[in-house]
C-alpha cells in the first residue's frame, strides 16, 4: 500500500512540473452598479460592454431573466499583449479576440477554439431585481 501512494505521489509530482500558469491580469478594483431594466437596459440574451472599468473593460451578459454575468474584457491567453481585447460576435453568445484569436462562451467564459485554454476572467454579480452590482 505505501509502494502504490509513493508511486502515485512521485506521478503527481511529475505530471505536474510541466503545467504552465496561467497568466496573471492586474488587478483592478471594480465596484459597478447598473440598471439593467431602464438606464443600462440589458434584454434577456443580450449583452453589454463597459469600457473603462476593470482591466480594459467589463462584458455584461444576461442569459436568464434572474441571472447576470461580468466578465473582464482582458484576454486571458496573453494579457500584456496589446489590444488582446474581446469583442462579442454577432450572435451574441459568444467572444473573440481578434489579436491570438481565441473564441469564448460567454454562458461560462470557457474557450472553445484558439490558443488559449484559459477561460475569461469572471467578476461577481448580485441581482435585486433593480439594481446590478458588479465587483471584485
Amino acid at each position: 500500500m505505501r509502494t502504490l501512494t509513493a508511486t502515485i505521489f512521485i506521478l503527481l509530482l511529475i505530471l505536474g512540473c510541466g503545467k504552465e500558469k496561467q497568466p496573471q491580469i492586474p488587478y483592478v478594483y471594480v465596484n459597478l452598479q447598473l440598471y439593467p431594466n431602464s438606464l443600462d437596459y440589458i434584454p434577456v440574451g443580450g449583452y453589454l460592454v463597459k469600457d473603462n472599468v476593470g482591466y480594459r473593460g467589463i462584458v455584461v451578459y444576461h442569459p436568464l431573466p434572474d441571472e447576470f454575468l461580468a466578465f473582464e474584457r482582458c484576454c486571458p491567453y496573453d494579457p500584456q499583449a496589446s489590444g488582446a481585447l474581446i469583442v462579442v460576435d454577432a450572435g451574441g453568445s459568444t467572444c473573440t479576440d481578434p489579436v491570438c484569436n481565441s473564441k469564448f462562451i460567454l454562458y461560462n467564459g470557457t474557450p472553445y477554439e484558439g490558443p488559449s485554454p484559459y477561460s475569461l476572467m469572471q467578476y461577481r454579480t448580485s441581482y435585486d431585481g433593480d439594481v446590478l452590482q458588479i465587483y471584485n
